[in-house]
């Protein structure tokens, strides 16, 4: 099934409504590659609240949609994590580092509404 990706301002929420398969988080990282170059994004929200477990494929998988998504310009934030699923994922070792996250879709939108450092900021010739 795939995952609905919704464009809201400049910003793409990739929702996940069920626990994915590997080939299902494949087409989602290339979806979201797509759409992002496509509408010019500049920041995306991939929501996982559906999730009660996130195995070592998909951590691996969102990791890299965050630096694709990172490459093409666009700020990624991963929301909804579940606290039980948050606890397996350290126990086994299992880190998104680098990738911001948020308790749910409005502190993402939120986090992605920050002025970004340097953003906008042109340097001197």
């Amino acid at each position: 099934m795939p995952v609905p990706i919704l464009k809201q301002g400049d910003c793409l929420i990739a929702s996940v409504q069920s626990a994915l398969s590997d080939a299902e988080m494949l087409a989602l990282r290339d979806d979201l590659a797509r759409q992002v170059r496509q509408h010019r994004a500049r920041g995306v929200v991939v929501d996982v609240t559906a999730l009660d477990v996130i195995d070592s494929f998909a951590a691996l998988t969102l990791r890299t949609i965050a630096e694709i998504m990172r490459l093409s310009g666009a700020q990624t934030v991963i929301v909804g994590i579940h606290p039980d699923a948050a606890f397996a994922m350290v126990q086994l070792g299992l880190t998104l580092d680098g990738v911001p996250t948020a308790l749910d879709l409005d502190a993402g939108l939120a986090f992605l509404a920050r002025p970004r450092l340097g953003a906008g900021r042109r340097d001197a010739p």
